[in-house]
């Protein structure tokens, strides 16, 4: 498995425009072959800095959603929109398992 963490720090006067993406981002993300979750916040501390949460079942199904045209759509749109820089953390995960609490 293969897990993406990510956080953009958003233009507040873009930030509309910002979530209008997210929002069709991860809609489209999660009907992805591969994609086992795609999820967007935005930060509690700060609403500006939205985070995405991504699980793929391997390296190629995120390789494949790096190929999209709604991905690319995005990675087009965020110099316009940041306020700073992203900062992207990817992780192989060679074991799993559920913590109950």
């Amino acid at each position: 498995m293969l897990v993406v963490h990510a956080y953009f720090p958003i233009d507040p006067d873009r930030r509309s425009e910002a979530l209008d993406l997210v929002e069709t981002m991860v809609e489209r993300s999660n009907q992805e072959p591969g994609a086992l979750e795609y999820r967007a916040t935005a930060d509690l501390r700060d609403e500006n800095t939205i985070r995405f949460i991504e699980r793929y079942e391997d390296a190629e199904a995120f390789e494949a959603h790096t190929q999209t045209d709604h991905y690319r759509e995005l990675q087009a749109a965020l110099p316009e929109l940041l306020a700073g820089e992203p900062d992207t953390t990817r992780y192989e995960i060679g074991n799993v398992t559920a913590v109950d609490v």
